[in-house]
């Protein structure tokens, strides 16, 4: 990439602080020479408010999609009325599956109780519990649906070690659930363990999410790259960045193969709009990144090491000045910042990013596992307001008698209530009703008519999920 041609890139300026934490950002990013050229885009409260449901006009992202690179302050979600997360749909639209969190101490400038801390967190960004996907089919229960695919997985995994490797991090971390959610976390664990395989000089190990996050927690200096499903490394991003210093510190990256999006982590604390108070250095290392994706390493520095020299020589703004010191707003931090350019810390380590990977992401080809599938059954949610499990059971099990499957076991919320004697054990009245087939096959005609009995019974199901055996093995919880 020429030093001298201007790469064009998409800018939000977003909700509440956004505004004064952009213009911060980029007057830095001009001082310090960044080859930019500059496409603004609304994007938030005012196009929520205005009918547009996702926050973001058509147009935008045919900019979004043309130029690929979007740097975006945080924005305000309109509470209720079905509105969706922008970051969430940018981050699926867009196909930007790694979310890319340093979290490092800066003592002793910036108070933490970890000096010399200094990981990054991995996050897969399109997948997990942030689907979105979630039903409403009875007065009593909700459910959100988790999915965990293998190229999903795959894709994140092998992401987080190629991180590792070319930035000279020895060791990646992977915290997952699977000694509950055996299947989907399951997946996961697998395929980290099979991605490892590829990265001998890497040490890889695997901790259960709770106790993981307590040891990051308490002993942050244990881990280097950490990689996890989507839910967990959004709580582990921000507990890390806050034990490290300060949320308002760390930047962020969404990559993906075609389009990449550059943040802080924090949200648009609209109470402290327009006060000229709020810390820009979130914004400022999500620029930064954002310069070295696009090969601009000398700039990101010369950035970096002026805002680290600015803490060091305690010009810092109001949430992390120590107690008694006096704090600059908004604009003079970034003016601060910009006097500062071309110099270095003097006890901080210095930025060089001249090793670092630019914007080249592996392409990423996935082919499907041959793998045999057999229907065996059927997992039919009922809707059941009058709270009688036994009840029910005994009616599908009559229902059932005149087709090719049977009712082996309704349960609630996953604990079985019959034909199990537990009257004893609270219910709603969404249960969940597993029928298998009498000779050990089914076919999708068998549950066909297994429905239309129960509909001529006048038992109102509300869900279907065929069971299969996968390769001969169970491919659903037991």
């Amino acid at each position: 990439m020429s030093a001298t041609k201007k790469v064009p890139i998409v800018v939000a300026k977003g909700d509440g602080i956004g505004p004064e934490i952009m213009d911060a950002t980029l007057t830095v990013l001009n001082e310090a020479g960044a080859q930019l050229e500059y496409h603004y885009i609304e994007v938030g409260e005012k196009v929520y408010l205005a009918g547009n449901k996702a926050g973001i006009a058509p147009e935008s992202w045919d900019l979004l999609r043309n130029l690929k690179v979007f740097l975006k302050a945080p924005i305000t979600t309109p509470q209720g009325g079905g509105y969706k997360s922008l970051n969430v749909t940018a981050r699926k639209t867009l196909g930007l599956y790694a979310n890319v969190r340093p979290c490092i101490a800066y003592t002793p400038y910036v108070e933490s109780k970890y000096p010399g801390m200094d990981l990054v967190i991995v996050r897969e960004n399109e997948e997990g519990m942030y689907v979105g996907i979630e039903h409403q089919q009875t007065a009593d229960q909700i459910q959100s649906l988790k999915i965990i695919s293998r190229p999903g997985a795959e894709k994140i995994c092998l992401y987080a070690f190629e991180y590792a490797r070319k930035y000279g991090r020895k060791k990646v971390t992977c915290f997952i659930k699977d000694n509950i959610m055996k299947m989907t976390d399951g997946l996961f664990h697998k395929i980290f363990d099979d991605v490892a395989k590829l990265y001998p000089d890497i040490t890889a190990e695997s901790w259960i999410v709770d106790i993981g996050m307590a040891k990051m927690a308490d002993t942050p200096e244990a881990f280097e790259v950490i990689v996890m499903p989507n839910l967990y490394g959004d709580i582990a991003s921000d507990i890390a960045a806050q034990i490290a210093g300060s949320v308002g510190l760390a930047g962020s990256a969404n990559i993906g193969e075609h389009c990449s999006m550059f943040e802080a982590i924090h949200g648009s604390a609209p109470r402290r709009a327009g006060q000229n108070l709020a810390n820009p250095s979130g914004l400022l290392n999500g620029a930064i990144m954002m310069i070295v994706h696009l090969g601009q390493a000398d700039v990101a520095a010369r950035m970096q090491n002026a805002w680290l020299k600015t803490l060091e020589d305690g010009i810092h703004t109001y949430d992390i000045a120590a107690e008694g010191a006096k704090s600059v707003g908004t604009k003079e931090f970034a003016k601060a910042i910009c006097e500062r350019l071309g110099k270095k810390p003097e006890k901080l380590k210095v930025a060089d990013f001249s090793k670092a990977p630019s914007a080249s992401v592996k392409p990423y080809k996935y082919t499907s596992p041959r793998v045999q599938r057999d229907l065996v059954g059927a997992d039919v949610s009922v809707c059941d307001p009058l709270h009688n499990p036994r009840k029910l059971g005994e009616a599908l099990t009559q229902v059932a008698n005149s087709t090719t499957l049977e009712l082996k076991s309704i349960s609630c919320r996953g604990v079985q209530v019959f034909p199990a004697k537990t009257d004893d054990i609270f219910s709603t009245d969404h249960l969940q009703c597993r029928f298998v087939s009498k000779n050990g096959k089914a076919t999708h005609a068998d549950v066909r008519a297994l429905l239309e009995k129960m509909e001529s019974a006048k038992m109102e199901w509300t869900r279907l999920e065929g069971l299969y055996n996968i390769d001969g093995q169970a491919g659903f919880s037991q």
